[in-house]
């Protein structure tokens, strides 16, 4: 059995089951004795988001949500196949996401894990465009809230510049995913109720937003998002990735003409960081 096959044969044995799925990423980080086991510690950032999405019911094979049980599903068959690749030393990777994953691996370190995670999840994105647009307005607001943020998780430790200007030293620390940090770039869910389906009312949940969600995405993200998403497209040799986002609004099925709830009026500190960290328009 090849790799490949394996992989799609754990995913299946847990399709209907969230917590196996869960105990799955976790296993995919388990190393057997004698080899090395540095990659084991950004096995915490993996396991966080997945967490959450077990508590809102999103894994539910009755009552979930199609998109992100798909997209879920992926990420496992693409770190099982990477691990498989890994201890055994041998075959070829299947797609590009998991010739990443083996990468990081084989290599650990922050940008490495970004860059296998962020492939696997963006090639789930484009793949599952259609089951995206079957989900509610709040859903899809905050799939593109998701990719945005986890683009900019990576581009701290990557691309320290782009992402804090001239507090570049401080990027790499606060995006490192084994510090516990990466779950600040999801701190929408915890205005986001803990259940499923959220309905079309993306307002109510913009006015609800943290004051450090509103810093965060309005403040920093949001003004450098056309570099961000160029810089991301080049790095994780994905071109595909510069079409959900359009002039500047992002554009996962979403019409960018429903745009007002990516452009709110900033408050003063969301303000300040524009100010203090200003978004460079020119290549990082």
């Amino acid at each position: 059995m090849t790799a490949t096959e394996a992989a799609a044969e754990r995913v299946a044995a847990v399709r209907d089951d969230p917590h196996g799925r869960r105990a799955l990423l976790r296993s995919t980080y388990d190393v057997p004795r004698g080899l090395p086991h540095r990659h084991v510690p950004y096995r915490r950032a993996a396991l966080a988001f997945m967490d959450w999405q077990l508590r809102r019911g999103l894994l539910d094979p009755a009552t979930g949500s199609p998109w992100w049980r798909a997209a879920n599903a992926a990420l496992l068959r693409d770190s099982w196949e990477a691990r498989e690749l890994a201890m055994a030393g041998q075959g070829d990777p299947s797609t590009p996401s998991v010739a990443a994953t083996v990468e990081f691996i084989r290599h650990p370190s922050a940008p490495r894990w970004y860059r296998a995670h962020n492939l696997s999840i963006v090639s789930a994105y484009l793949v599952q465009r259609d089951l995206a647009g079957s989900e509610g307005r709040v859903e899809r607001f905050f799939l593109n809230l998701v990719l945005m943020r986890v683009l900019y998780a990576h581009a701290l430790v990557a691309a320290p510049k782009l992402a804090l200007s001239w507090l570049a030293p401080a990027a790499r620390p606060l995006g490192d995913p084994r510090l516990g940090m990466t779950a600040i770039f999801l701190s929408l869910s915890r205005i986001l109720p803990h259940r499923y389906p959220v309905g079309d009312n993306v307002e109510e949940y913009v006015l609800s937003e943290n004051s450090f969600g509103h810093l965060l995405d309005v403040g920093v993200i949001s003004p450098r998002l056309p570099q961000l998403y160029e810089w991301a497209a080049s790095d994780l040799e994905t071109p595909e990735l510069r079409t959900l986002l359009d002039d500047g609004i992002p554009a996962y099925s979403w019409d960018p003409n429903d745009h007002d709830v990516w452009t709110p009026t900033p408050s003063a500190l969301a303000r300040l960081a524009r100010r203090v960290v200003p978004a460079h328009h020119r290549s990082l």
